[in-house]
């Protein structure tokens, strides 16, 4: 078994290194790069700044990584990360650009897409894009998740009188991982505790091991085994698919019951003669968005109340979940691709086609100039009239903006507000050990040292 392990990393580092070079030498006539490349530079071949910034997220310190690459080369450079060039893009102007322009399109890593499907939103552009986008904010829409309150109620207290009441410690992080998990499976889904709900969660937790992970499909890889749990995930949904679609065939289930039996009971009358048409979405778009959602809406969720308990603990009289995530958003940054060369206003420094872009919203959320004593907490930053005169558009990206805003945002903000609520009725706490350290690691989420345990009283 160990020579196996050794040879399927060694394939890892040498394949693309292979490839690398094969193309390099076959290629006769590369062509010109575009006028007015930003600053700085790709680095290695491959390597590029990858590992060094994969460092400093493992060390807290890639916002300083990050301003430390604006104080030298400006707020937009050039750099190779994951083995692509990439121009590295910040603040408010450069993130309109990202949210906005259509001719840079989502990008994410092969190993994500490959594990979750390539029909997911985050994938998708053009009127796919939309029209996916479309249907799952119909029911995601603050209008239709009001029905579901007494849902995610019923979760919350369920979980906290069985996961916190009683106990001296709890460790918070994957226990609220555990409770967006269950808001998920009841309000998307519709499934009932049981045994589909159990493999669920378990196929689902092993997929996550191998999202951000070297593609190669090997045996004893962590790409490999998140692979072999994405079919189980798939198939354990399909049947879902299935079983909702009958049940609304037959009158015994409605659109509003869950997600799923929404988007099942969706059709396409372009024609508008009233026929119904065909369904909306495919099985295989079903099944793709319904685990990206879960992949979104699981995590992020989960580190937002983790990270509120953890100041509550300082703070018990602060509640701020904008200001936490200012702080501490969830997402480190996110890609983009150039579909086409792309000029930047205020230097006219151009995107080559084919490049990507990086941007972290970190570094518009901690800049003196738009937020006043940044690593201060101030919740009255976000009081009404505060938020509207002072900070620009595009300065508060937790969720980021334009046409493909998070469309699960309400829905974080409701599980938010109902879990909290609880908390701070019911339970007291203080850090346990006596930690005091506000340190957290990147791998690529956030999450607390040690998951910092906290003491109910």
């Amino acid at each position: 078994m160990a020579l196996a392990v050794v040879i399927a990393l060694l394939v890892a580092f040498l394949t693309p290194l292979a490839v690398y070079l094969v193309r390099r030498s076959t290629r006769t006539s590369p062509p010109p790069p575009p006028r007015n490349l930003p600053p700085g530079s790709l680095g290695l071949p491959l390597i590029g700044q990858s590992l060094s910034l994969l460092r400093a997220m493992r060390r807290n310190t890639a916002e300083r990584w990050l301003q430390d690459r604006i104080a030298r080369y400006g707020p937009v450079s050039k750099l190779s990360l994951f083995g692509a060039p990439t121009v590295f893009v910040a603040g408010p102007a450069a993130n309109k650009v990202v949210f906005l322009s259509e001719a840079l399109a989502p990008k994410q890593p092969r190993s994500l897409a490959t594990i979750i499907g390539r029909r997911n939103m985050l994938e998708l552009v053009g009127d796919d894009h939309r029209r996916v986008r479309g249907a799952l904010m119909q029911f995601l829409r603050p209008e239709m998740l009001r029905r579901y309150v007494g849902k995610i109620d019923g979760e919350v207290r369920r979980h906290l009188v069985v996961m916190w009441a009683g106990r001296s410690a709890v460790t918070v992080l994957p226990l609220m991982k555990l409770l967006t998990f269950d808001i998920i499976a009841t309000l998307l889904f519709g499934l009932a505790r049981g045994a589909v709900r159990e493999q669920l969660a378990a196929a689902f937790t092993d997929m996550l091991e191998g999202l951000w992970s070297v593609p190669l499909d090997l045996p004893f890889t962590a790409f490999r085994r998140s692979l072999r749990a994405s079919a189980r995930a798939r198939r354990l949904l399909a049947a879902t698919v299935r079983e909702k679609k009958a049940n609304l065939e037959q009158g015994k289930s409605s659109p509003t019951d869950d997600l799923i039996s929404y988007l099942v009971s969706l059709r396409d009358d372009d024609d508008g003669d009233g026929d119904g048409g065909q369904p909306l979405l495919t099985e295989e778009e079903i099944i793709d968005n319904s685990i990206v959602s879960l992949t979104a809406g699981h995590d992020t969720s989960a580190i937002l109340m983790t990270f509120m308990v953890r100041h509550l603990a300082d703070d018990p009289a602060t509640l701020a979940a904008m200001e936490t995530l200012r702080m501490v958003p969830p997402v480190f940054g996110s890609f983009r691709r150039a579909l086409e060369d792309v000029e930047l206003d205020g230097g006219g420094y151009v995107i080559p086609k084919g490049w990507q872009v990086f941007w972290a919203p970190c570094v518009t959320h901690m800049d003196p100039a738009i937020y006043h004593d940044p690593a201060k907490f101030d919740p009255s930053r976000f009081d009404t009239q505060a938020a509207a005169t002072s900070a620009p558009p595009y300065s508060f990206v937790a969720f980021g903006g334009g046409p493909r805003i998070c469309p699960g945002m309400e829905l974080a903000r409701v599980e938010t507000l109902v879990t909290m609520h609880y908390l701070v009725r019911h339970f007291r706490w203080r850090l346990c050990c006596g930690e005091k350290e506000n340190t957290v690691v990147r791998d690529p989420l956030p999450s607390p040292v040690l998951l910092k345990p906290t003491s109910t009283q």
